[in-house]
């Protein structure tokens, strides 16, 4: 995992990334639930590397946004389905790993237009 200031989203996912094409070629996780997440677990908020998700934003509820379009910098996502937690969240996060992050994990998304993000660009939603 590497945080990284800026990226460019193609119709694959984030350059350097193993996601292909399709409706799940972007995973997105909200900051809001990494405490969400860490609290259930009796720590403080959990980083985001753990969970492994492209991108992490804030101050939206993604879940309202399932099918619809948004904008992150240059780039165009329509989000598609829950990303769900795998089996290496109890290995990462100790017991209750998986149930902790079990609806709280984040949203896939397909790349409607590629273009370049950068740290702390807007995520609008379209229309």
């Amino acid at each position: 995992m590497e945080v990284t200031e800026e990226t460019m989203i193609s119709a694959d996912g984030l350059d350097g990334d193993r996601s292909r094409a399709g409706k799940r070629a972007v995973t997105l996780i909200q900051q809001e639930h990494l405490a969400a997440i860490g609290s259930y677990l009796g720590q403080g908020p959990v980083a985001p590397e753990i969970l492994r998700r492209n991108l992490v934003v804030s101050g939206i509820n993604m879940a309202a946004l399932k099918g619809r379009e948004v904008q992150v910098g240059e780039a165009i996502l329509r989000f598609t389905v829950i990303s769900a937690p795998c089996s290496r969240m109890e290995e990462a996060l100790g017991i209750g790993g998986y149930s902790a992050v079990r609806g709280h994990g984040g949203w896939c998304a397909e790349v409607v237009r590629p273009g370049r993000v950068r740290l702390r660009d807007a995520v609008r939603p379209i229309g």
